[in-house]
């Protein structure tokens, strides 16, 4: 039985117009994907649309906390299906001005599949006016890992620096603990 994880990368590369297709369809059907910075290692989750053959994401504000998106990332989707990884494709991030037509239509493509929103979808753009940032995502180069040539490593990351510490004893209680279950 073959394990895609470990299939060779020496394996035909898909051509473009089937890789973009399975983009496509992966960043259509499922709402959720990765985005790492080029030069990172940590992704970050992001909630998107496909819209106008592109992702479009948004974050400040009351939205998504994302980093600072502008230039080169890395798009990693997995099925939604089975959360099997399908495609890490390079791409370019673009900040998208307000004023800017793109800028309309994307909003209006995202208001309309954000859940739980405290407006209606129609309202949500002007809200995100001014305190939030919708950037396009697009694809730029042939996959990094693609069906048939998956990296092997665990792609784990290290997790980001926290002030948080853990105190080493338990809280009080009134009363103390219980040592034993009363019967």
């Amino acid at each position: 039985m073959c394990d895609a994880a470990h299939v060779s990368s020496t394996e035909e590369p898909v051509p473009e117009e089937t890789w973009r297709a399975l983009l496509a369809e992966g960043a259509t059907k499922s709402d959720f994907l990765w985005i790492r910075r080029q030069g990172e290692r940590r992704a970050w989750p992001a909630w998107h649309v496909w819209h106008d053959d592109a992702v479009h994401v948004i974050s400040g504000g009351p939205e998504q906390v994302l980093p600072d998106l502008d230039g080169p990332v890395d798009l990693l989707l997995r099925s939604k299906d089975t959360w099997e990884r399908l495609l890490t494709v390079p791409a370019q991030a673009e900040p998208l001005p307000p004023g800017d037509e793109r800028w309309a239509d994307a909003a209006t493509a995202l208001a309309a599949v954000r859940l739980n929103a405290t407006v209606p979808p129609a309202q949500l753009p002007d809200v995100w006016r001014g305190t939030t940032t919708v950037t396009r995502i697009e694809a730029v180069a042939p996959p990094l890992e693609q069906p048939g040539q998956y990296d092997d490593s665990s792609h784990a990351a290290p997790p980001p620096p926290t002030p948080a510490a853990t105190s080493g004893w338990r809280p009080w209680h009134a009363g103390g603990r219980r040592r034993r279950w009363r019967r």
